[in-house]
């Protein structure tokens, strides 16, 4: 694994507006690294993918043990009602499309996951469609015979994802509205995933989530039609805590992600993770009190969110609305670094399965929603 500076593309400005790729520029700094490129190995790629793999099987391992137990819930800080969201979206076996698992990972050993975004990533856009286009612009030998090459089926597999799901009727697809500081990149996310499902056959409605209303018995759009799926870039702590929360169960709306992905994207899974799979290789020492590592430990909000409130060992906290939740304890690991950047790995997992990465990099070893994305290839 190596960072590989190159000259930036002339015409990147006309390429992003062909693929629609607006949120480049994010608050006048630039989100997308034009200049550099990460290079892995065919060994290194296929590493990062077995680690995937691995993680989702025992991820899918304990929620099931969660569910099945009924007593771990208190570790997550779940509502009533969010418990019985997730037992039953679980044990109606509800379907999940996709997640991000962040791994800190230098080539040098094996991946370490850092936590998992099960519920609402994003950098999908980017990573599935933006940095392939940028390779076959870099190299015009791609995929040919001494050429370079991407761990990168996102797109194909997330279509697959969605014609397999088994849908009938329209999808309805939500996030929050303009205004808010996360709209662009969240539109962004949300308009490829409908275009991902489009693709797959499916008929689609796009909507504001404060436009969704409610007709007695099912919720609706701004035009009275009934939602009977609906795609949400809005986590489920969120949901559970708004007014119509408690409409959720008698609704009869299919929600993707599913709710039993509350466990995944909660860091209350790190340390349960550690305990019932102790020494895995992929794995970091986690646990929900501190001074149990044996060196430098992390200490993260449980339902933080962009690097938010995190403490590093010997560093102070940074910045965030998170900082009175329930923390858990997680051994500090290095990261990547080469020209003063810090890259974490974001492996996605389309369907349970792993398709592909993108890399994110900081200058500081926390990454924050302000992290840049830079494109990668393998050789």
């Amino acid at each position: 694994m190596r960072r590989v500076r190159h000259p930036p593309r002339a015409d990147f400005a006309a390429r992003a507006a062909e693929l629609g790729f607006s949120f480049h520029t994010i608050d006048g700094a630039p989100y997308w690294v034009e200049d550099a490129h990460y290079e892995f190995t065919a060994d290194e790629v296929d590493a990062l993918d077995d680690a995937s793999a691995g993680l989702e099987e025992i991820c899918i391992e304990a929620v099931d043990r969660l569910v099945k137990d009924g007593g771990g819930y208190h570790l997550f800080g779940l509502s009533d009602l969010a418990c019985q969201l997730v037992e039953a979206s679980w044990r109606n076996r509800h379907r999940h499309v996709y997640g991000r698992m962040d791994l800190a990972f230098d080539g040098s050993g094996p991946p370490k996951l850092l936590e998992y975004n099960a519920d609402t990533p994003t950098a999908l856009f980017e990573a599935a469609v933006v940095q392939w286009e940028w390779l076959q612009a870099f190299d015009s030998r791609v995929q040919q015979e001494g050429g370079p090459d991407q761990f990168n089926s996102i797109h194909e597999k997330l279509v697959e994802a969605w014609r397999q799901y088994g849908i009938q009727g329209a999808v309805h697809f939500t996030s929050v509205g303009p205004g808010l500081s996360a709209y662009v990149e969240d539109r962004g996310t949300t308009d490829y995933m409908r275009d991902a499902a489009h693709q797959a056959g499916l008929a689609s409605v796009v909507l504001d989530i404060e436009a969704i209303g409610w007709n007695g018995s099912r919720f609706t759009d701004a035009e009275g039609r009934v939602i009977e799926t609906l795609w949400k870039l809005y986590p489920w702590e969120w949901l559970v805590a708004e007014e119509y929360g408690k409409l959720i169960p008698e609704s009869r709306c299919l929600f993707i992600e599913p709710a039993w992905k509350m466990l995944l994207s909660n860091k209350a899974i790190l340390p349960v993770l550690w305990q019932m799979f102790e020494g895995h290789p992929n794995l970091l020492p986690a646990f929900f009190e501190p001074g149990r590592i044996d060196g430098p430990e992390v200490s993260k909000p449980i339902l933080g969110r962009e690097g938010a409130n995190v403490a590093l060992d010997g560093r102070p906290e940074t910045p965030g609305e998170y900082g009175t939740q329930p923390r858990i304890f997680q051994a500090q690991t290095e990261l990547f670094r080469a020209d003063g950047q810090h890259a974490v790995v974001g492996s996605w997992l389309i369907a349970g399965h792993p398709a592909g990465i993108g890399v994110r990099e900081d200058t500081s070893p926390v990454t924050t929603n302000a992290s840049r994305f830079v494109p990668h290839l393998f050789r």
